[in-house]
């Protein structure tokens, strides 16, 4: 008699998106964990050490019942206590657009970590801005409706977010779409069109010197 098979929980898109940049065995800083999914998938498919910060106390309960290393806490203040370059990555998936303070905690994330992903919805995908050239609404992205609905609570583009991480310092080395195409920088224009949730790695100036060499390339300025 075969044992009884365990229940499936379907990954996340962008959870998928996320795990292919980060290398085997590195430090990772999730915030916004939520009930610690993508921290499991890192765990097992990467074989990444992961540490968890999350706002709501029903999140960090679920994930210390799986064993997950997760503290309560919000990004938004909590952050300075985090000593520099503690993390080889930290990642946001689908928190920054919730951030009351986006810039802080990128700008945080920066100093904390050596390498920053995000994952967010990208507003500038050429539904979205179709659907608002004809409806004269704010469109909406996934399952939400509405713009009041739960979700991405400041909507932005890919090339929004790009400059966001200049104006922190950081340099947009990495894009993956969910939907599993990649780029670097130079695609950016063709990405904000044609993704409707992106994935992007983030490095420090100072890391680019041997990128640069290998292949330089100016950011493109279309829209």
């Amino acid at each position: 008699m075969t044992g009884t098979a365990r229940p499936s929980t379907a990954r996340r898109a962008d959870h998928l998106a996320i795990s292919r940049h980060i290398r085997p065995g590195e430090l990772v800083l999730d915030v916004g964990c939520g009930d610690g999914q993508l921290m499991e998938l890192l765990q097992q498919d990467r074989g990444a050490r992961t540490r968890g910060l999350e706002v709501e106390q029903t999140g960090v309960n679920r994930c210390v019942a799986k064993g997950l290393a997760v503290v309560q806490g919000d990004a938004d203040r909590d952050l300075p206590v985090y000593p520099d370059d503690a993390f080889d990555a930290a990642i946001l998936s689908k928190t920054i657009q919730e951030m009351a303070r986006p810039k802080f905690v990128l700008g945080e994330l920066s100093r904390i970590a050596r390498r920053v992903i995000v994952s967010f919805r990208n507003y500038g995908h050429w539904r979205v801005r179709a659907s608002l050239l004809t409806s004269g609404r704010i469109p909406a992205l996934g399952a939400n409706r509405a713009w009041w609905s739960d979700g991405a609570r400041r909507p932005c583009t890919a090339r929004d977010m790009a400059e966001l991480a200049e104006e922190v310092g950081l340099s947009l080395t990495a894009i993956t779409a969910a939907s599993g195409a990649t780029g670097d920088r130079r695609s950016l224009t063709r990405f904000n069109w044609t993704a409707e949730e992106l994935v992007f790695v983030l490095e420090r100036g100072e890391r680019l010197a041997a990128l640069k060499s290998a292949s330089a390339g100016p950011l493109l300025t279309g829209k």
